[in-house]
């Protein structure tokens, strides 16, 4: 049984998921290091690392700038996979997904990279800018190794994108609550609410909410329908605001996550 797939299913009858996201290498791979143990020590099941990029075309300004900050700091796509590896040393339960773009996978095959992944400890991978339909060729590598393959749903995802998701994705399927990039807009619940309900129809999948997630009281909301609730630009803007002070960003990022975790479960 993967991580991802324990994870979801020994949770308690009530509570639901916390997936927190920060960017990996964003303020020095060993600051990254020391706030995935906040996370975990602060109630997060699944850790999603976002491996660096130069062009996050589907992040909004937050996340985009800690991408920036990454890459101007050298850190690549086998500094991430160390990280992981270097985590599971200490930790084999909280589940690891890498969310990114597709260019740096292309550029360590396809097979390399799902052998190097499942050698780290990775559980899952999210490619932000790979639809479905040209996903067979990695899907076949991750499946080999194990590894799921999660994939975004957003509001306008018609049925018949949700029917053929049905068959590629696992793990879970990461519904994106409002329509843009990331850190946007206002959160509509009802709207949530709804295209869950629907998604549930074709999908027999978890469900994790995120975009627009922004403290326990809208994680509260979106968990009374989701399956997870995943929070990333509020992580990641301590990450930034406290990127000279070492133990504030800690605290930051664990005071956030103990309040939304507490609140879904």
């Amino acid at each position: 049984m993967s991580r991802l797939k324990t994870v979801f299913s020994q949770l308690p009858s009530g509570n639901k998921a916390f997936i927190p996201f920060i960017t990996a290498g964003d303020s020095g791979i060993d600051n990254t290091y020391e706030l995935m143990q906040v996370l975990v020590e602060n109630g997060a099941d699944v850790i999603e690392l976002g491996v660096p990029f130069s062009d996050p075309m589907a992040d909004g300004p937050v996340i985009a700038k800690s991408h920036e900050r990454a890459v101007e700091g050298g850190v690549s796509l086998h500094d991430v996979l160390d990280l992981v590896k270097k985590f599971r040393q200490t930790n084999d339960t909280t589940a690891i997904v890498l969310m990114g773009y597709l260019n740096p996978i292309e550029v360590f095959g396809y097979q390399e990279f799902s052998d190097a992944a499942s050698n780290s400890g990775v559980d899952g991978v999210l490619v932000v800018d790979m639809p479905p339909e040209e996903a067979q060729d990695l899907k076949r590598c991750l499946d080999k190794k194990d590894i799921d393959f999660i994939f975004l749903v957003a509001p306008t995802t018609t049925d018949q994108r949700l029917d053929s998701l049905a068959d590629i994705a696992s793990g879970f399927v990461y519904f994106v609550s409002l329509k843009g990039v990331t850190g946007a807009g206002h959160l509509d619940v009802d709207s949530v609410n709804d295209n869950i309900a629907r998604i549930r129809k074709y999908v027999n999948l978890p469900i994790g909410v995120g975009f627009g997630i922004k403290d326990a009281k809208t994680a509260k909301a979106v968990s009374a329908s989701a399956d997870a609730v995943i929070v990333g630009s509020s992580l990641v803007s301590f990450v930034e605001q406290y990127a000279h002070d070492r133990d504030k960003m800690l605290a930051s990022v664990g005071g956030l996550s103990a309040e939304i975790s507490a609140a879904i479960k």
